[in-house]
């Protein structure tokens, strides 16, 4: 092999994908190898270095238990540490993806129900263009890039500052699940522009931020100072925070919470997502509105029409959206329902 020649594993035991991936492969300018199963992987990993492996988790045919391709990751950090690696699945989890990343050392992972190849392209070329998996360089790109829908204004904006290519995939999916508009940053830099440009109701922070690539620093640490002073709920979610380094996040930057890498739990982070907002309405954003903005906000919570909480109130209707307007705005909503979503959240609504 020529010294400028770039090469490739693609391990898939599915011959319309292993075609898929290597016309897209081979159009990056890489050469392709092709491995079936473990064993294939394991001798061309053996038999000539790489720059790049992309692997099914499942090689067991019909087995859809089959997780061989966790081990061909394995063999990828042992045999050929120069090669970065992306685990592409049909049968993907958010805990498996945790486990890949943080067990198995894959630069990120891919869904193949969601697999499109402009998006696969652009991982191609930051994988290409980074240090091995793990030193991976910073990225601005959620997984499947938020569809219209959820750039809808209706969805309040959340700011994810993440370096890793694979964490800021698998957070920026459940951000979205939890109904946000996922804005993301790489490095802190990035992360005061966005803060600028928008408001943002909740922001999750990695601590350690290497945005040149010369290692870890705590930049993210930096920036929970300015969340604080914008009164924006923080959770930190790191794989480098020691006790010290999570004492002074609480004490001292005023974050919401701090989850670990290592032991991350989709349902607990969803549960702080939720609380974490909750608790900045309730303190920030409703203690802005009036006493007549929070009643009208209140009967809005319970799905009354402008009509009925004009006569509740007994107020004309166009006061009442006057009202809704004032309120809107010092929300940071657009909708009628996305009001509702942010006092129910905060307990009202429901005879508070």
């Amino acid at each position: 092999m020529s010294g400028e020649e770039r090469r490739a594993l693609v391990v898939e035991d599915e011959r319309s994908w292993q075609s898929i991936l290597r016309e897209i492969l081979t159009d990056a300018g890489l050469s392709v190898d092709t491995a079936s199963n473990l064993e294939e992987a394991i001798a061309l990993l053996r038999a000539v270095p790489h720059r790049l492996a992309v692997v099914d988790l499942s090689l067991g045919g019909a087995d859809h238990r089959n997780q061989d391709g966790l081990a061909v990751l394995d063999a990828v950090r042992r045999l050929d540490p120069g090669c970065v690696a992306i685990l592409l699945t049909g049968f993907a989890t958010v805990e498996l993806a945790v486990s890949a990343l943080t067990e198995h050392g894959a630069f990120t992972c891919l869904r193949k129900e969601t697999f499109r190849r402009r998006h696969f392209r652009e991982v191609i070329e930051r994988a290409l263009a980074c240090a091995p998996p793990a030193e991976a360089p910073p990225v601005d790109s959620a997984p499947a890039r938020p569809a219209p829908a959820e750039d809808a204004g209706d969805r309040p904006a959340a700011l994810l500052v993440e370096d890793d290519a694979g964490w800021q995939r698998l957070l920026a999916e459940l951000l979205a699940e939890a109904g946000y508009r996922v804005r993301t940053a790489s490095s802190y830099g990035q992360a005061r522009g966005r803060l600028r440009r928008e408001r943002h109701a909740l922001a999750v922070v990695d601590l350690s931020l290497s945005p040149t690539g010369t290692g870890p620093n705590m930049d993210g640490a930096r920036l929970l100072a300015s969340l604080r002073a914008m009164r924006i709920p923080a959770i930190v979610v790191s794989g480098v925070a020691g006790p010290e380094e999570i004492d002074r996040a609480y004490a001292e930057h005023g974050a919401f919470a701090c989850l670990e890498k290592q032991a991350f739990d989709r349902r607990t982070f969803l549960s702080l997502v939720r609380e974490a907002v909750a608790a900045s309405v309730g303190d920030d954003d409703l203690a802005r509105l009036t006493a007549r903005e929070r009643e009208v906000l209140s009967l809005l919570a319970e799905g009354r029409t402008n009509r009925e909480i004009a006569a509740a109130l007994v107020v004309t209707e166009n006061t009442v959206k006057r009202h809704l307007k004032a309120i809107f705005e010092k929300l940071g909503v657009h909708t009628r329902a996305a009001a509702a979503a942010r006092a129910v959240g905060a307990g009202m609504g429901e005879g508070a």
